[in-house]
C-alpha cells in the first residue's frame, strides 16, 4: 500500500509533467489499485475517449501496465485492467542521477538513453532520427548509432518493454502459494500484485537484452565489420543471443525500448554504499575502496560487490601511488572494510550491501530520534530496537538513565508511536505475582518515516515550482531567486538519496 503523501508525490510529478487530466488518472489507479477502464472512468468522470488517452500516456512512460484478468466464469472473455507502477512513476525524480550513471559509464551513448528517458518507449527508428536532428553537421551515422545502442544494451541499462497485456489469474496464483504453504515464510517471498504483475509482463533475459543484430549490407557501406560485441565492452552478464530466427520475426523498427530502471537503482544503491563508507575510511584506503567497486565482476547480485583481486590491482593501477600498494597490503584494507572471501572464488572479494543499507537505515531513524527527542531517547530507542521486548527497570539498569527520565522519555516516543509496549504479569521473590510493563519499537516506524520522507520530498518539489513561478513574473531578484531555486533542486536530489535508501535499495 502506497503512503498518503506517496501518492501526493507521484501526483504532484505526474501533473507537472503531463499535465492535471493525466494525474488524475494515475491518482486513481494509485488510490484503487488495479481498474477496468469503465470503473475508471466512473471514478474520475471524465470523457471516455480522453480517458484512454491518458492511459496510453502513462503505458508509454511506463507509469501503468494493462493485463487481462478472467472476469468470473470460465466461458466469460478477460477483462483488461490498467495497474499504476507507483516505484516507476517516482523514478521520475531521478532521471538527472540516471543520466550521469551513463554519462560516467558510456558518455557516447548518453543522448540516447536521453531520448528515452524524456519519450518513455521507442524504436530504435524514432531514436536515430531523434539523435541525427539534435547534430546539425549531420555527421552521425545509423551504424555509429547502433553501436552506441547497443552498448547500453550491454551494459543492461536499456530493455525490450514488457509485455503489453500479459494474462494474469489472481485465483491460479493463489493455488500456486496454497501448495507451498509448508514452506517457512522466512523463505517464500509475499509478492504484491504490482510485482506479479511486473514478473508476467518481463519478457526472458535473452529476449529482454537481445541487441539489434548488424546488417551485412549495411556495415559494408558504413566500412564497418559486423561485430558479435561491443568492442572494448565487457559482457559483465554472459552472452545473451537472440535466435536468428526469432530476430527475423520481430522487425527493427517495431520492437519498443525503454530505460531499464532496475539497472539504473543498482548502479545509485553501489554509490550510495561507496560514498557513505568514505568518511569513515583510514587515510590511504580511499582508492583500494574506490578500485574494489570499479572491478565489480557482475551486476547480476543486486544485494552485493564481487571484485577479483586482479581486478581491483588494475583498477588500482590506473590512479595515483595505487600501483605501489603490496597485495598484503589491499587484503588487509579490504578485510577491515568487512569484505569477505568470495565463496566460488578464492581469489575474489564481496562485500554485502544489504546488510550496510540495513545498517544504514537504522542509523538514519537512530539520527533522527537523537535530533527530536535528545540523547536519552536514541540510547534508549537503540535498545529497543534490537527487537526483543524490555522490561523498563531492564531498560534503567542498561542505559544507567534516571528512573524519571527513562518513564518520561518512553511516553514521548510510545505517544509518537515509535514505540509500543504490553502489560505482563510476572513472578518476584517474596513479593508473588507483579504486573510491569515490557517495551519494543514498533514494527511500523519506518513506513511512518517513509511517509515523512515523502512528505519532504512533496514540500521541496512545491517550493521549486514557486520559485519557476517567480521567475516567470520577474517580480523579484532574477539572480536570488534562481540561487534559491538551485539551493531546493540540490536538497531534493540529496533527499531523494534518504527516499531511495527506505524504498528502492
Amino acid at each position: 500500500m502506497v503512503p498518503q503523501h506517496g501518492i501526493l508525490l507521484a501526483v504532484n510529478l505526474i501533473s507537472d509533467h503531463f499535465g492535471p487530466l493525466v494525474a488524475k488518472v494515475c491518482e486513481c489507479l494509485l488510490r484503487h489499485g488495479a481498474l477496468q477502464l469503465p470503473e475508471i472512468v466512473r471514478r474520475v468522470k471524465l470523457p471516455r475517449g480522453q480517458v484512454k488517452n491518458t492511459l496510453l500516456i502513462l503505458i508509454q512512460h511506463n507509469c501503468v501496465q494493462a493485463f487481462s484478468s478472467p472476469k468470473g466464469k470460465p466461458d466469460e472473455p478477460p477483462v483488461t485492467l490498467y495497474l499504476a507502477i507507483f516505484d516507476n512513476v517516482l523514478h521520475r525524480l531521478r532521471f538527472s542521477k540516471f543520466l550521469a550513471v551513463v554519462r560516467a559509464d558510456i558518455p557516447e551513448s548518453e543522448d540516447l538513453i536521453e531520448g528515452l528517458l524524456q519519450n518513455g518507449r521507442l524504436t530504435f527508428d524514432q531514436l536515430v532520427e531523434r539523435t541525427i536532428s539534435k547534430v546539425q553537421d549531420g555527421t552521425t551515422r545509423r551504424e555509429e548509432i547502433r553501436l552506441n545502442f547497443n552498448k547500453l544494451v550491454y551494459a543492461r541499462y536499456v530493455e525490450r518493454c514488457p509485455k503489453p497485456e500479459p494474462f494474469f489469474h489472481p485465483l491460479g496464483d493463489e493455488e500456486q502459494t496454497s501448495a507451498r504453504k509448508k514452506v517457512p515464510k522466512t523463505v517464500e517471498e509475499v509478492l504484491s500484485l504490482v510485482k506479479k504483475v511486473i514478473d508476467i509482463a518481463t519478457l526472458s533475459d535473452p529476449e529482454r537484452f537481445s541487441e539489434i543484430p548488424y546488417s551485412m549490407e549495411d556495415a559494408s557501406n558504413a566500412n564497418v565489420c559486423p561485430p558479435k560485441a561491443v568492442s572494448g565492452a565487457k559482457r559483465k552478464h554472459g552472452a545473451f543471443e537472440m535466435d536468428e530466427e526469432l530476430n527475423s520475426t520481430i522487425p527493427e523498427n517495431e520492437v519498443l525500448w525503454r530505460a531499464n530502471f532496475e539497472k539504473f537503482i543498482v548502479c545509485l544503491k553501489k554509490k550510495f554504499c561507496a560514498d557513505r563508507k568514505k568518511p569513515k575510511l583510514k587515510v590511504g584506503t580511499h582508492t583500494i575502496w574506490e578500485s574494489f567497486f570499479e572491478a565489480n565482476l557482475t551486476d547480476k547480485d543486486t544485494n552485493s560487490v564481487t571484485s577479483s583481486i586482479n581486478g581491483i590491482l588494475e583498477k588500482l593501477g590506473q590512479k595515483e601511488g595505487g600501483a605501489a600498494m603490496t597485495l598484503d597490503q589491499i587484503t588487509k584494507v579490504l578485510e577491515e572494510l568487512q569484505c569477505t572471501t568470495s565463496t566460488d572464488d578464492p581469489e575474489a572479494f564481496t562485500f554485502d550491501l544489504r546488510q550496510m543499507v540495513e545498517a544504514c537505515k537504522n542509523e538514519e531513524i537512530e539520527s533522527l530520534v537523537k535530533m527530536t527527542y535528545g540523547q536519552e531517547a536514541f540510547t534508549i530507542f537503540r535498545l529497543l530496537a534490537q527487537g526483543r521486548p524490555v522490561e523498563t527497570d531492564q531498560i534503567i539498569d542498561t542505559t544507567i538513565l534516571d528512573k524519571q527520565i527513562v518513564h518520561s522519555t518512553l511516553y514521548r516516543l510510545w505517544k509518537d508511536d515509535y514505540i509500543d509496549t504490553a502489560e505482563k504479569v510476572g513472578s518476584t521473590p517474596g513479593t508473588g505475582y507483579a504486573q510491569f510493563f515490557v517495551w519494543r519499537a514498533k514494527n511500523t516506524f519506518r513506513e511512518k518515516h517513509i511517509d515523512k520522507l515523502y512528505h519532504t520530498a512533496l514540500n521541496l518539489r512545491l517550493m521549486v515550482n514557486c520559485m519557476a513561478e517567480l521567475l516567470l513574473e520577474g517580480s523579484m531578484d532574477e539572480t536570488k531567486v534562481k540561487n534559491r531555486k538551485n539551493v531546493l533542486i540540490l536538497m531534493l536530489a540529496r533527499h531523494d538519496d534518504s527516499v531511495m535508501l527506505f524504498h528502492g535499495f
